[in-house]
């Protein structure tokens, strides 16, 4: 099994697991809360939009972000939604097939297939939105994302 392989496997079950049975603005304000309160523990900058069904639920932008990461945030939130799996895992897909957004016959200034942004899932209906980071490397925006749902859903 290639190393690519193993990590599409480990990022399918990350979206098979982190699904809400419900998520109200609340969910949206306490998620992305405690995304931001992980950041600042960890002496991060990040900026964090959560949407659900087009409506924005939840941004923050902490101090040294700017109007770049929002950029990121959206170029980010369309591959989500294009795809159906997080950014993240369309940017190891991609790796792994030499694929690109640009050979996807997208336009890389709407579409970055970069992590950072997660599909809001709820069970039994599917992808409702997302929660997108901005301001790490992609990998890091992916997992402070990942480690809060974790926390939150799971209790890991």
């Amino acid at each position: 099994m290639s190393e690519y392989q193993a990590l599409l496997e480990q990022l399918q079950q990350q979206e098979n697991e982190l699904q809400f049975s419900t998520f109200t603005n609340e969910t949206a304000f306490e998620i992305g809360t405690k995304i931001i309160e992980r950041a600042q523990q960890e002496n991060k900058a990040i900026a964090v939009t959560i949407v659900r069904n087009g409506e924005l639920l939840f941004h923050s932008k902490m101090n040294g972000t700017n109007a770049n990461n929002d950029q990121w945030i959206q170029r980010k939130r369309n591959v989500v939604h294009h795809f159906g799996h997080s950014s993240y895992f369309m940017h190891v897909e991609f790796k792994a097939n030499g694929n690109s957004i640009e050979a996807s016959h997208l336009d890389p200034k709407d579409y970055a297939a970069e992590g950072g942004s997660f599909p809001l899932i709820i069970k039994n209906v599917g992808i409702v939105g997302t929660i997108t980071a901005s301001g790490l490397p992609g990998e890091l925006d992916h997992q402070i994302i990942v480690d809060v749902l974790s926390e939150f859903l799971l209790g890991k």
